[in-house]
Formats: C-alpha cells, sequence, structure tokens
C-alpha cells in the first residue's frame, strides 16, 4: 500500500525533472525539497547525484532540523537551510534552490527585481528582494531566507552573489515560484537593454496580485447534486379481450 510519505517521495523526485526541463539548474546544481503534511519530515534529495539517475527510494527524509531519519545516501548540502526555513514557516510545504542563470545574474550584483511587468504583479506581489549573503554549510541561509521573506509577499528571494531559494505551499507550488522568478529576471533584464524600466504603481500590483491569487483559474468544481428519487412503480394494468383496461 502506498502511503503518503512514498508519494511525497516521488513527487520530490519528479520535481527535479522540472529543473532541467526549465532550465533552471547546470548538472546537480540545485534541489526541491516538501514537507510531509501533519509531520515533522521532510524530504530531499541526496547530495551530488545526477538528475537523471534519481529515484524516488534515493529520497532522504529528514527531521525538521536537518537529520537524516530515513535513506542510506548523505542528503543535499542545502538540507539545513531547508530545514530551517519549515521550522520557522508553517506555512511552507515546499523549498527549491537553484543557480537559474538571470535571476542569479541580478543575485550577483545584489539587485532586487522590481516589479516592473504584470506577470511579477500575478505571482509575486513586489520586487523579488535580495536576501544577504551566507555560506553553505549551517542554517544561515535558511535564517536569511525567512528574514527577507518575512511579510513579503514574493515566494522567491535572491540570496546574494548564491542564487534563488523558492517557498511554496507544496513542492510543486514552489517549483513553479522558481520558474515564474527566471522567466521574470530574463525579460526585465532584457527590458533594462532597451532602456530605463519602470516599476508598476503600487496600487496595480496590489490588483494584479489580488486578482491571480483569487480568480484565476478554474473554480472548484460544484458537488454532485444528488439524483431525483425514482417515481414509484405503478401497479401492473390488467388488459381486458377488447383491448381495453379491465
Amino acid at each position: 500500500m502506498t502511503t503518503p510519505l512514498d508519494r511525497l517521495k516521488a513527487e520530490v523526485c519528479a520535481l527535479h525533472a522540472e529543473l532541467l526541463r526549465w532550465g533552471l539548474v547546470a548538472w546537480t546544481s540545485g534541489n526541491v525539497s516538501g514537507r510531509l503534511p501533519g509531520s515533522e519530515l521532510m524530504v530531499i534529495k541526496p547530495s551530488g547525484l545526477s538528475y537523471d539517475e534519481l529515484t524516488p527510494e534515493q529520497m532522504i527524509v529528514c527531521d525538521l532540523d536537518g537529520k537524516v531519519v530515513e535513506g542510506e545516501l548523505s542528503p543535499s548540502s542545502d538540507t539545513a537551510a531547508h530545514a530551517y526555513v519549515y521550522r520557522n514557516r508553517p506555512d511552507v510545504g515546499g523549498v527549491v534552490h537553484t543557480h537559474s542563470p538571470y535571476a542569479t545574474a541580478w543575485s550577483a550584483v545584489g539587485e532586487p527585481i522590481p516589479c516592473a511587468i504584470t506577470a511579477m504583479g500575478d505571482e509575486f506581489g513586489d520586487d523579488i528582494p535580495v536576501g544577504p549573503f551566507a555560506l553553505i554549510g549551517d542554517d544561515s541561509i535558511g535564517q536569511g531566507i525567512v528574514a527577507t521573506l518575512d511579510g513579503h509577499r514574493s515566494p522567491a528571494v535572491l540570496m546574494r552573489q548564491h542564487g534563488v531559494f523558492t517557498i511554496g505551499k507544496n513542492a510543486k507550488a514552489a517549483v513553479k515560484a522558481a520558474v515564474m522568478c527566471e522567466d521574470v529576471a530574463r525579460t526585465v533584464h532584457l527590458a533594462r537593454q532597451l532602456g530605463p524600466v519602470s516599476r508598476l504603481p503600487q496600487q496595480d500590483i496590489d490588483r494584479l496580485y489580488d486578482r491571480y491569487q483569487n480568480v484565476y483559474g478554474q473554480a472548484p468544481a460544484a458537488p454532485a447534486q444528488a439524483s431525483a428519487a425514482p417515481a414509484p412503480a405503478q401497479a401492473p394494468v390488467t388488459v381486458g379481450s377488447e383491448g381495453e383496461p379491465a
């Protein structure tokens, strides 16, 4: 029987292929994790394995202090950062890290990506902020992520001179945020080659964000109505010899 943990391992494993598909990583330079709902556990990829070799069985289960509780391989070197985010943001169910080129270029110069196009208003509801520089090895990166995104609409942060970290309600949502972060980073960069780029007015950003988050897409399907009760069966009619009811 498939358990929720088995399903999360399969999902986290499969989502790494999306990082490759959208050009967000080179070699093994990124990772996806997911929190197991209703528990103090997270699933993350093993360190240094090629994405096309990953299997659900290789995924590492850790507690929210980053300690391995299931798995034979060493977990991602970013495990401590992911675990810190989960410990301090109960609303977060997925964390993604990439070095996608355009967004990482913004992080290299330490500049937020201004909310200058409607797609940014929709997805991020603000500029994409820059977090502090921190070295890999402990939870310093996680501390920077949480502090920078505190009270911020953006699910993405550009960690200075490092790369992109995104959060979401689940692992898939965090991957989507990473895809969209790179997309708008590229678009705004290209726009600046043509001339000055102006941030959208805040009231327009607010309206875009509200529409996209609360109106865009398909409404949940209405619950099926109970079918009408069948009509009561009628007593059979006896027919006489002349074809008239007897």
